[in-house]
């Protein structure tokens, strides 16, 4: 398998770990948003959230929220986005499970904002019953 967060895990490539437990393993990202960005992924390789064993999610999620406490203690930020990216289209650019966290504060500069538009009502029930149909 050519997957980098794989080879990361297992000492292929360099990485600036911080933390590593049976499931998670969390490092810094090489070209961070801000001082302080993070990620976490799943030991286990799955290309993305939808593929990822629940056992996994959990422990990535109990991971994230342990740096997100270290990042708010050691760095102080005004606030901390957690994103999720899975497939292409979401920008996801390693297909290995994994969430940043991201150290924010005001006026940093950096975006992750749209325009508030409202939307068709009718359209939205519309989709609602999809996605209720699909569970």
């Amino acid at each position: 398998m050519d997957c980098v967060f794989c080879k990361i895990r297992d000492g292929q490539v360099p990485a600036m770990k911080l933390h590593e437990d049976d499931r998670t393993v969390a490092f810094m990202d090489i070209n961070p948003l801000n001082e302080g960005h993070l990620l976490v992924m799943s030991r286990a390789h799955a290309p993305t959230l939808l593929e990822a064993s629940e056992e996994d999610l959990v422990a990535v999620i109990r991971t994230v929220r342990r740096m997100a406490r270290a990042v708010e203690t050691a760095l102080s930020p005004d606030g901390i986005n957690l994103l999720q990216a899975s497939g292409e289209a979401a920008f996801q650019s390693v297909p290995h499970f994994h969430m940043h966290v991201v150290p924010r504060w005001s006026r940093d500069g950096k975006g992750l904002t749209w325009t508030l538009v409202r939307g068709d009502l009718g359209k939205i029930q519309a989709t609602a019953e999809k996605i209720r149909a699909a569970l």
